[in-house]
């Protein structure tokens, strides 16, 4: 229960103060315990931040049905908008997590490659729905990976930072075109 008490309280001022900003004092205080019970639980800052990394990491991916590997393979337009509306319905949920963990990668290599390994993770997970369709020659299979979810990269950076700019189903329609030219063919 502590624990949890530290991780919410840290996200909290995470999203209030900003990552750099907030101490390992203030979470301790803000969760109604002290330094000494913080490091019982989190070995630094750092760490609380790992652990909110990987309640993340479930939030992102507990909707995934079916796998994103497998909508690219079938390719088709329908399974795509399906999937980039579901992460899209996701980011509210996921905001505070997602800024803090963009903040914290900018000070915190043991973040920075986390957030790395999320992009490769998902660019692999196109890039073998690609494979298992042979869909498009195979040289250009990462590429397209890596454009199709720097789109999407960008689209979530700008909707943390400004929110829906642009309208929603808009957005939603336009990436799925760009996603579709590039992974559906």
């Amino acid at each position: 229960m502590t624990r949890r008490l530290l991780l919410d309280h840290g996200l909290a001022l995470f999203q209030d103060k900003g990552y750099a900003a907030t101490t390992v004092d203030e979470i301790a205080a803000s969760a109604g315990t002290t330094r000494t019970t913080f490091y019982l639980h989190f070995p630094s800052k750092s760490q609380l931040m790992q652990a909110l990394v990987e309640d993340l990491d479930d939030i992102r991916t507990a909707d995934d049905d079916p796998p994103l590997a497998e909508v690219v393979a079938r390719g088709d337009r329908a399974l795509i908008e399906q999937w980039l509306n579901r992460k899209f319905d996701q980011w509210g949920a996921v905001r505070a997590h997602l800024v803090a963990a963009y903040q914290a990668a900018a000070i915190e290599p043991e973040i920075k490659a986390t957030v790395e390994t999320w992009f490769e993770t998902v660019t692999s997970a196109l890039h073998e729905g690609l494979d298992r369709a042979g869909r498009f020659d195979a040289a250009s299979r990462p590429i397209r990976s890596m454009l199709a979810f720097g789109q999407f990269e960008y689209v979530a950076r700008r909707w943390l930072s400004t929110g829906w700019t642009v309208d929603r189903t808009i957005c939603l329609r336009t990436l799925s075109d760009s996603w579709c030219h590039l992974l559906a063919g």
